[in-house]
């Protein structure tokens, strides 16, 4: 059976994985993203492989790093939160592990993972949103990867959904993920705690009092415990990412779309707004089939599970 390694580079860790055929994890190590330098990233992503294929006979290596990552997937050209520009990361590493690497859109590769062996496996035509401290997208049209024309495709993220609006880590203002993220969530609730909002007092009282001790984690527990003031500000992130999903599948038409990152921990207190909004305001809703609105499987092991897959093809 082939084995090979999944690395998934992040803003704070990076983890490495071996992967069956099947999608399984046989082995995983997780250690601390030294994202500040392109350097230090390779070294920790060679130690990874290094170690793991000194208990394994992995066969190829597949790397998800969080930036805009060339057609052939050997250049990661641009990262808002990582110390990438232009960097040749496939055959630096290769060099370092040798190995056959294969670089990856993070979100890409998560995407492949939902759909070869999680939420997505009985659908040709698919849409992953991951909801985190951005928003991320991947896109499988027809059983392929969909990564267009310069491999930079699917970065959903940074559509401008409010002109002249919240400025963003890519640097244009009115960025979607600005809005239908974790951090917007997180931004809204401590600013109507420090406003002195009434609403926010249970959510503030959870925090001990310190509006910047409330955090994503913190307001779903909230939601969950049944504090409306939370429930509402997760209807409000789902009214967002909603109506964007309701754009993209007027441009895709995907047969699911698939919900993942951190944030859709909160399950229906987050998927059930998203499709309220997502029917509300889909074109031709009612005269076209409805798609299913889903939560992801693997969770935060999608991308590692993808690259992996995807350094086999």
């Amino acid at each position: 059976m082939s084995l090979t390694c999944g690395i998934d580079i992040g803003g704070t860790k990076i983890a490495g994985g071996v992967v069956d055929e099947q999608g399984t994890i046989l082995e995983e190590l997780r250690v601390v993203s030294p994202a500040s330098s392109e350097e230090a990233i390779e070294d920790a992503v060679a130690g990874l492989v290094h170690e793991l294929g000194s208990r394994h006979d992995v066969s190829a290596v597949g790397i998800g790093a969080a930036g805009y990552v060339d057609r052939s997937r050997s250049v990661v050209m641009f990262a808002p939160n990582i110390a990438w520009r232009d960097v040749a990361m496939r055959a630096d590493l290769e060099r370092r592990v040798h190995l056959p690497v294969v670089i990856e859109n993070d979100a890409n590769a998560a995407a492949w993972g939902e759909f070869r062996f999680g939420a997505g496996h009985d659908v040709e035509d698919l849409l992953l949103v991951t909801v985190g401290t951005g928003v991320g997208g991947g896109i499988v049209l027809d059983g392929a990867l969909h990564r267009g024309a310069f491999g930079v495709g699917a970065e959903i993220g940074h559509m401008r959904v409010v002109p002249h609006g919240i400025l963003c880590g890519c640097g244009n203002r009115g960025c979607f993920e600005q809005y239908a993220s974790g951090s917007a969530l997180v931004r809204e609730a401590r600013a109507a705690a420090s406003g002195g909002s009434l609403l926010a007092r249970g959510v503030l009282d959870l925090a001990g009092g310190d509006p910047e001790a409330i955090t994503g984690p913190l307001i779903t527990e909230a939601a969950r415990a049944g504090d409306p003031f939370a429930i509402e500000q997760l209807a409000e992130l789902g009214r967002w990412l909603g109506e964007g999903i309701a754009s993209l599948t007027a441009v895709l038409d995907p047969a699911a779309v698939v919900i993942g990152g951190g944030v859709s921990e909160a399950g229906d207190l987050l998927l059930n707004p998203i499709r309220a909004a997502f029917a509300a305001q889909l074109t031709g809703r009612g005269h076209r089939p409805t798609l299913e609105i889903r939560k992801a499987r693997l969770g935060n092991r999608a991308g590692l599970i993808g690259a992996a897959d995807l350094a086999r093809i």
